[in-house]
């Protein structure tokens, strides 16, 4: 029977594949299974396989039911190995499975290792993404952990005639008495526990670590591999190399919409390396990426495109209006209410496409051997891109092995296999293994973007400044964070469908920072109408609870009544706050208003997300977050016309720099009486809006567009 937790996995699997493209010595990387074992060493593991109904192994997916042996390799030299589907892309979950494994085991951190994302041999937690690591794949490892501590203190006490809980267990050692003892090292040994651990399961209901017994949980463990990280010794997939392997390129079209005609190879074999035309697929390999980059540019003007007119930036909102499908509402019509309204507004707001921009750019290795296909590659999703090399090269799941070693960077941006899929391509011609590494450009251009939204919003309050009517439309952009979480009589929000010119997918918190800052614009505008102060507007319309404790939390840390009765020309403050995954944000903002443009000062920010299971990387979440919100909400968008993009480089598409980042005052509530949930994308919906607002309360004048061309 399936938890809770895969419930809420499966929802936010199939919210992130509406906006996704409908198309075709720690750090471990493996090509066979002989090569598993060895870099295991000695030790316990059972390897069991699951065969659906032709046979074909596929990715194992996890649950409480999976024996211990699935989870766990127990090491001759005391250490313990975890396996999980769940990759790192510096977000710290190597760092945090390893102490949910420490903690429950009562093992230090320093003797876990963690095998991510090796499909032949890891159990699937599912993709990486939607803030699920926490709430999903943590408690399934602590449940694991917790069972197999039960089950050697069970060992011990058979061992030595005594009850199992008398036996204690402290760094790695279970020991029923001072002189009776055993450890990792010896369980490794220990070939009727093998049996055993094939046998038992997570699913007896074992209780794990109360959160005030917690000792690793809930401390700021160092990240796993931090050193390897800084000193350069971190292996990405731009790092992989096998022997005789050739680097790729791949011809791309001059244009969004662009369909290749015709390739005119006549001399080709004259241009070295090796040249692949496949359908609408073109591409090359050579001895060197400079080799491979001349025979590109050799190839490129042989390409004949038939290209048809595409939408522009500037014309982008009024066509998301002109090809919404509009689903008639099952709400009712707010229009009488609305009528009553003391005050209202009718508000749009849009929000541009922005790009992931993750410091590695997508980068695969492929290999062939003997009909099987390896490919080492970065992605969020493994088990997704391993049926997609499936599918494309119509090959049963167990002749296709995809390794994923840790990654630069994702923000939902690498949940597609198309790199991967590209360098099989080549490596399948070439009869060697080839590399592809996109360059910056063709990230920028090819890779999907976060959706660009309509936001339309109509709401109405009373003679007490109550939300009596909220009706609030989203095209495009997505459904997230799509509920008002304020108290009101009548709502109803929508999410409308519209036709895309440009690949979108899948970006950190997903729609949720589209759908806030149109929200806590609107709130605001509100405000200002009904002559109340933006703070007291919200309490009022918000009942007590978890936001309103993070919104308090963040005004009285920013000092916002005392700083609201000050009067200082060319400066402003606001606020905002919202709530998605489970999680709660409020930020505050000053800013200061030079020679026409908005600079931001400050930003106070407090974030909620339960309990916490490791302080440190929670900061460098929340500090991120904001960053890279302050991107979006003040600078990034991408610009194009006729299918051409205008910013495909960082030379006009502008991220935070260093010297953007205003003073910054974060604080994380520590909610012990309440479950740890995820905290990678939350913190980035409040910071828009929040300088929104205190943009308009400088100058007098509301904007209501994304990005909001700080200075």
């Amino acid at each position: 029977m399936k938890d809770l937790f895969d419930d809420f996995q499966e929802q936010h699997d199939s919210e992130v594949e509406r906006y996704e493209l409908r198309e075709s010595p720690r750090y471990r990387f493996f090509a066979t299974r002989r090569q598993f074992a060895q870099t295991l060493g000695a030790g316990l593991l059972i390897l069991v396989s699951e065969s659906d109904a032709r046979g074909q192994r596929r990715g194992r997916r996890a649950r409480r039911e999976e024996p211990l042996s699935q989870r766990f390799h127990l090491g001759v030299e005391g250490s313990l190995t975890v396996l999980t589907s769940k990759v790192e892309v510096g977000q710290g979950s190597r760092t945090q499975i390893t102490q949910a494994a420490a903690e429950e085991l009562r093992v230090p951190v320093e003797r876990i290792d963690v095998i991510m994302a090796d499909m032949d041999q890891c159990p699937d937690d599912g993709g990486t993404a939607g803030s699920r690591t926490t709430p999903s794949t943590v408690p399934r490892v602590r449940a694991a952990a917790a069972a197999l501590r039960e089950l050697l203190k069970r060992h011990v006490a058979k061992q030595f005639a005594v009850r199992s809980d008398e036996v204690e267990v402290e760094g790695g050692v279970f020991r029923a008495s001072p002189t009776q003892a055993m450890g990792i090292e010896d369980f490794a040994t220990d070939q009727r526990l093998a049996e055993q651990l094939e046998e038992v399961t997570a699913a007896e209901e074992i209780p794990l670590v109360p959160v005030g017994d917690w000792r690793i949980l809930g401390t700021s463990v160092a990240r796993v591999g931090g050193r390897d990280i800084v000193t350069g010794v971190a292996k990405y997939p731009s790092d992989i190399q096998l022997p005789r392997m050739l680097y790729g390129k791949v011809v791309r079209p001059p244009a969004y919409g662009a369909i290749l005609q015709s390739v005119d190879l006549n001399g080709a074999d004259q241009l070295g390396g090796v040249i692949v035309h496949d359908g609408d697929f073109v591409g090359c390999a050579a001895e060197t990426s400079w080799g491979a980059g001349q025979i590109l540019e050799q190839l490129e003007p042989r390409c004949r495109w038939d290209r048809s007119p595409q939408v522009s930036s500037n014309e982008l909102f009024d066509h998301f209006k002109r090809t919404a499908q509009v689903r008639p509402s099952q709400r009712g019509d707010l229009s009488e209410v609305m009528q009553s309204a003391v005050h209202r507004i009718d508000s749009r707001y849009t929000v541009a496409y922005v790009q992931h921009a993750p410091m590695e750019p997508r980068a695969a290795v492929a290999n062939w051997n003997d009909g099987q296909l390896t490919v080492w590659t970065g992605t969020q999703q493994p088990s997704r891109v391993h049926g997609e090399l499936c599918r494309v090269f119509r090959l049963p799941a167990d002749s296709v092995h995809l390794r994923v070693p840790d990654t630069g960077g994702g923000f939902g941006g690498k949940h597609t296999a198309e790199v991967a899929i590209e360098a099989a391509r080549l490596a399948k011609a070439a009869g060697r293994p080839v590399s592809l590494r996109w360059t910056r450009r063709e990230e920028f251009t090819w890779a999907y973007f976060r959706p660009a939204g309509l936001i339309e919003v109509t709401a109405g309050v009373d003679t007490n400044g109550a939300l009596i009517a909220w009706d609030f439309t989203n095209y495009n952009s997505g459904g997230s964070a799509i509920e008002t979480p304020y108290r009101c009589g009548q709502t109803q929000a929508r999410f409308v469908d519209c036709d895309a010119p440009l690949r979108q997918g899948s970006y950190r918190a997903l729609a949720s920072t589209a759908n806030t800052f149109a929200r806590e614009s609107a709130m605001d505008e509100l405000a200002l109408l009904a002559k109340t102060d933006p703070l007291e507007f919200r309490l009022r319309n918000l009942d007590d609870g978890r936001l309103k404790d993070v919104l308090r939390a963040a005004t009285e840390r920013f000092a916002w009544q005392q700083r609201r009765g000050r009067k200082m020309r060319g400066r402003g403050i606001g606020l905002a706050c919202g709530t998605e995954k489970g999680s709660f944000v409020a930020a505050c903002a000053e800013v200061e208003i030079v020679d026409g443009e908005a600079k931001v000062l400050e930003v106070c920010q407090v974030f909620e997300c339960g309990a916490i299971q490791n302080p440190v990387n929670l900061r460098a979440q929340n500090a991120g977050c904001l960053v890279m919100g302050l991107g979006a909400a003040g600078y990034e968008a991408i610009e194009f016309a006729n299918g051409e993009l205008k910013t495909a480089s960082f030379s006009g598409y502008r991220v935070p720099r260093m010297r953007d980042v205003p003073k910054l005052d974060l604080f994380e509530l520590d909610r012990r009486d309440l479950p740890s949930v995820g905290a990678g994308e939350t913190p980035i919906i409040a910071v828009a809006p929040a300088i929104a607002n205190a943009i308009a309360r400088a100058t007098g004048t509301r904007q209501r567009s994304m990005p909001l061309d700080l200075a």
